[in-house]
């Protein structure tokens, strides 16, 4: 029991920068206190005191404001900062090293007593304040669950899920649309990403522009390879001397035109 506190204790220091001290940890962290409260009610649980269970969770409830059911499963080193309005169900099961904010529901979808209904969290998956995982699917390893994320189905290890219902974000679509932002002398990530209005409008602009520059590279390929045919005519060259035909931005010219 004194291992788990101590792992648990240390996980909080080494994730949260306010924490200042083991004592402030043990006496003002709610997250800390449901967790040691529930390992109790899950020993009532599998041993076939469930009133007592759910007795101690009920208590836990009122003390911390998470609500975390006796029979859920909990990995070791979670960290559920702040953890107000946290709800966690019968069947969910949480890896270790994971990371629930406040307003997390791991609920269900199905009404059947004795089935899978709530998610599995694996190794060191962070969900995000006030987002909603429903259902018996699996978040993989790693995975990330953005803040205020409606998540009905499986995230892979590794990816990142936001938005009402979650779409699972695409990592080389997005590392190209990096590079194209670069090259354009500013990012569109600075100050945000995933749903904000403003920021699918820069994605949607630096898309065009990334697109549009490598279909004018192409014309001006094709046209070099005619006018070569065309250079013994009378009327001589007919691609002009400073012709662009390699793919390139202009990042001054964008800059002007922006402002």
């Amino acid at each position: 029991m004194f291992t788990r506190l101590r792992e648990d204790v240390a996980c909080i220091l080494e994730r949260d920068p306010a924490a200042r001290s083991v004592w402030e940890v043990l006496t003002c962290y709610p997250g800390l206190h449901a967790l040691v409260l529930h390992r109790q009610a899950h020993f009532c649980w599998v041993h076939g005191w469930r009133w007592l269970g759910r007795f101690i969770s009920h208590i836990a409830r009122f003390l911390t404001g998470i609500e975390i059911h006796p029979g859920a499963t909990m990995g070791r080193r979670v960290f559920i900062d702040h953890g107000m309005g946290v709800v966690i169900g019968e069947t969910a099961e949480v890896g270790d090293g994971c990371t629930i904010y406040q307003g997390v529901t791991l609920g269900g979808t199905s009404l059947a007593k004795g089935a899978k209904r709530h998610p599995t969290l694996g190794k060191g998956v962070i969900v995000g304040a006030n987002s909603q995982v429903l259902g018996g699917f699996t978040v993989g390893d790693g995975a990330r669950i953005g803040s205020s994320a409606v998540v009905v189905k499986p995230v892979p290890p590794g990816a990142t899920a936001v938005g009402n219902p979650a779409r699972v974000i695409q990592h080389d679509a997005e590392a190209q649309r990096e590079a194209a932002a670069a090259k354009m002398g500013f990012s569109a990530y600075g100050v945000t990403q995933g749903d904000d209005p403003v920021s699918q409008a820069m994605k949607g602009l630096i898309d065009n522009a990334s697109g549009h520059e490598h279909q004018i590279m192409l014309l001006w390929q094709a046209i070099e390879k005619l006018s070569a045919r065309a250079r013994e005519l009378p009327a001589g060259d007919c691609v002009p001397q400073d012709a662009q035909i390699t793919e390139c931005f202009d990042a001054e010219r964008l800059n002007r035109l922006v402002k």
